[in-house]
């Protein structure tokens, strides 16, 4: 059997669904293969599921402290299985609304594995996907004007060191344990390493982080990186840096893991644990999806592709974790909407990196935009920065959450806005302001012309912009 369509999309996460709706919305007839469940890492393994255990291991830190609120709390218990079951309910209640949306654009949803055949009696050019069902015996075969491959990604492995959903876990072997583990290495201080880093000790678990780079957060500006470690030790999580793991050493026993590794001075370590999670990054999905059969080109792991997404073959697109970049679901969302807007002539812009927000969900919170300090140096910009801190903001007392601030990057030469970096309670929140500012190329007076709400955690990014010229009202 074979159905014709103006595109067809290969995966369901949030970049593919994204695009199929933005396509469907612009009457083009729109057709999903997806091999697991529409909504995809982000959905099922990633974003959302993290997102509720960590919440769930706030508000237990919380009860624990909360006579600091004039609330006594006894016999505060942990069930974790119940925590597990909130997340499930989530997970299945956005999935089902992910369904609906797909039923609601009458875009035809085909269960199962999808592969981009070559020049065939289908299409004289690559393109013609052959999906192998998971309800039918014989494939199917689907003939776009125009593809889009939205695969994702899958966590990366460590040589000498393979996962086995027991002892050695990656991130989605976690959001499945039945039973929290009394101790656990965590190899990779990057954002995903930082946040499980962050719930397995807010849960009680003792933590032990190995970053092979000379601080944790490497890729966001230095002070949040520096005030996250602390934080993060000052919790009890012990912290080590400039640490390579020598994966290929690792014992294993029935209860317990003994992981080695050397610092930058030679100095061997050893490690014990009841589970390690190794959290280095990810891989593109870019196997046995047909690639072969096109003139598409892979670059160090992923698929290249110019700025409106398209890959060699002019027909087919790549978005998402699949081609690189900043792997964060809302840049596949944007990435997705792009590419579509392309197909349709419409002549989007391309995305700016430096306008997308990123952001971290540990305890406490991280988020940014824009360059770090590092980064603005190694360019030779002449900036002027100012940090405000929480502790000075009236709601972040009312709300017992003090720590932390928020950093400002001004282009010396232009008033232009460079950076904004934050970390504390609800800055996942509050960098939407920044993302506003940055989009709109706002200058740093006219931020300041902004008025913000008293009393509200927004005052700091206010008084942060004031503090650039020395003109901070509350410090």
């Amino acid at each position: 059997m074979a159905e014709e369509y103006d595109l067809v999309i290969l995966g369901a996460g949030t970049g593919g669904y994204v695009a199929a709706i933005k396509a469907a919305q612009a009457g083009l007839k729109t057709a999903i293969v997806e091999k697991d469940k529409v909504g995809g890492t982000c959905l099922h393994k990633g974003c959302i599921p993290s997102k509720s255990l960590l919440k769930s291991a706030e508000m237990f830190q919380a009860i624990q402290h909360s006579e600091s609120y004039g609330i006594t709390a006894d016999n505060v218990t942990l069930a974790f299985d119940k925590v597990q079951k909130r997340k499930n309910d989530i997970v299945d209640k956005l999935h089902r609304g992910v369904q609906h949306l797909m039923q609601k654009g009458k875009i035809d949803v085909f269960d199962g594995y999808g592969r981009i055949l070559g020049p065939s009696i289908f299409s004289p050019s690559a393109g013609t996907i052959s999906v192998e069902r998971t309800d039918k015996e014989e494939n199917t075969m689907l003939i776009p004007k125009q593809v889009i491959i939205a695969t994702g990604s899958r966590p990366a492995e460590l040589e000498g060191l393979p996962t086995d959903g027991n002892r050695i876990l990656h991130s989605e072997h976690v959001l499945e344990l039945k039973k929290l583990p009394a101790s656990i290495v965590i190899i990779g201080g990057g954002v995903i390493g930082v946040e499980w880093a962050s719930m397995f000790n807010d849960f009680g678990t003792e933590v032990t982080l190995i970053e092979y780079a000379e601080r944790i957060l490497p890729g966001e500006d230095g002070a949040v990186s520096k005030a996250m470690q602390k934080a993060l030790e000052n919790k009890g999580v012990k912290i080590l840096t400039g640490t390579k793991v020598k994966a290929g050493e690792t014992e294993m026993l029935e209860e317990q893991v003994t992981i080695h590794a050397v610092d930058n001075s030679g100095n061997d370590q050893a490690f014990e644990a009841e589970q390690v999670l190794v959290s280095i990054g990810r891989k593109a999905n870019v196997e046995d999806i047909g690639l072969s059969n096109t003139d598409i080109e892979i670059k160090n792991g992923v698929i290249e592709v110019n700025g409106m997404y398209q890959t060699k073959e002019s027909h087919i697109y790549a978005i998402g974790d699949v081609i690189g970049g900043l792997q964060l679901a809302h840049v596949a969302s944007k990435e997705g909407a792009i590419a579509v807007d392309h197909i349709l002539g419409r002549d989007p812009l391309p995305l700016d990196n430096q306008t997308v927000p990123r952001c971290i969900y540990s305890s406490p919170e991280a988020s940014s935009i824009g360059m770090s300090q590092e980064e603005a140096d190694k360019k030779g910009l002449r900036v002027k920065t100012s940090s405000f801190p929480f502790q000075a903001i009236g709601k972040a007392l009312v709300n017992g959450n003090t720590e932390g601030f928020v950093k400002i990057i001004i282009d010396e030469d232009t008033d232009d806005l460079v950076g904004v970096h934050m970390i504390g309670s609800g800055v996942t929140e509050l960098i939407s302001e920044a993302a506003m500012a940055k989009i709109l190329d706002a200058s740093h007076l006219e931020i300041k012309e902004t008025i913000h709400p008293h009393p509200s955690l927004s005052e700091s990014f206010g008084e942060a912009v004031l503090a650039v010229d020395g003109l901070a009202v509350h410090s």
